[in-house]
């Protein structure tokens, strides 16, 4: 267990075929949604797999607190998605690609015609990354999807803050990823200009302490207590108390936080995604927690209700962000 915490805990070669898959394998079943395969590097020279597409947005008039305020609309919208343990992103681009076709064509969110980037990281070590998993490389390689966000912000829109090419970033985790997520969120890494305005926390954990006692609860068995040994964290509970701390020193709104917890998840008890709502509550934080009925742990945005959700989760982050300013 302690040994070997890293093989456990993210399980980058299951199924056996996760790390040869393609994109053009799982084309068909994306609802049109086109997805090219990027890469970049981590800061350590670490080679990572990225895939990518750029949806439109609903069309609609700006909000009213923007146009009262003059204020321009944003140039373009990130997602950056950090998904969970095993498997690979290939698989997940179905789910995915419908759940922002549900965005593109919502009727109930009003933003003004622009578009919107989604961008999934492949961790080093998973899918056609190199290198091996292990929390602190996870740390590199989410720090290096925000540059390639930021390098490619550039390339398309110019310089962040000239004119109207303000973007908004927002994170989305499953799982492990909301981990990684509230990781980066609470580090602070980020390009100057390209703040995170949004975490989509989707079943997310406490930490890897808490799901040691989840998995093992009889006190009779020796694994809860190795939490001391862990080199693995993934603590979201302390990184959400780091980000309402940077956010009151820097005097600026905290990112709104939105937890997708599913209904029949047999992994994370719902308990712990009400310790984290409660959290951010007790933050300061401005949150909002929905449930997708029937659902299990990795069935959240496989069910219909999961996509709905989820698109309107980042359809709320994107126009609370906007009117924040």
């Amino acid at each position: 267990m302690v040994v070997f915490q890293n093989k456990i805990i993210y399980m980058p070669g299951l199924p056996p075929t996760s790390r040869r898959e393609q994109i053009a394998n799982w084309a068909s079943m994306c609802g049109g949604v086109q997805w090219t395969e990027e890469r970049t590097v981590a800061e350590d020279g670490t080679e990572l797999a990225l895939a990518v597409t750029t949806v439109p947005l609903p069309k609609g008039r700006r909000p009213a607190a923007a146009a009262a305020k003059n204020q321009p609309a944003p140039a373009h919208v990130y997602v950056l998605y950090f998904q969970g343990n095993a498997s690979s992103i290939p698989p997940r681009l179905p789910d995915l690609s419908w759940t922002l076709r549900a965005v593109s064509d919502s009727k109930t969110h009003a933003l003004a015609p622009m578009e919107l980037t989604f961008v999934c990281l492949s961790y080093r070590g998973y899918w056609t990354s190199r290198g091996r998993p292990s929390e602190p490389g996870l740390r590199l390689d989410a720090e290096a999807g925000v540059r390639w966000i930021a390098e490619r912000h550039e390339r398309v829109f110019g310089k962040v803050g000239i004119g109207a090419t303000e973007p908004i970033l927002l994170v989305w985790g499953q799982s492990i990823g909301s981990g990684v997520a509230t990781n980066l969120a609470a580090t602070g890494r980020v390009p100057a200009g390209m703040p995170i305005r949004g975490l989509l926390l989707e079943t997310p954990f406490v930490s890897i302490r808490a799901m040691l006692e989840t998995l093992y609860p009889q006190k009779w068995l020796p694994y809860r207590y190795l939490w001391p040994f862990l080199r693995n964290h993934l603590d979201s509970w302390e990184n959400l108390g780091l980000i309402s701390q940077a956010s009151e020193e820097k005097g600026v709104p905290g990112p709104m936080v939105y937890i997708l917890e599913a209904e029949r998840d047999e992994l994370v008890p719902k308990e712990q995604s009400e310790r984290l709502y409660r959290r951010c509550v007790d933050l300061g934080l401005t949150v909002e927690k929905v449930t997708v009925p029937v659902a299990f742990h990795q069935q959240a945005i496989a069910r219909g209700d999961g996509k709905k959700l989820a698109a309107q989760a980042l359809l709320e982050m994107t126009q609370s962000a906007w009117k924040s300013g």
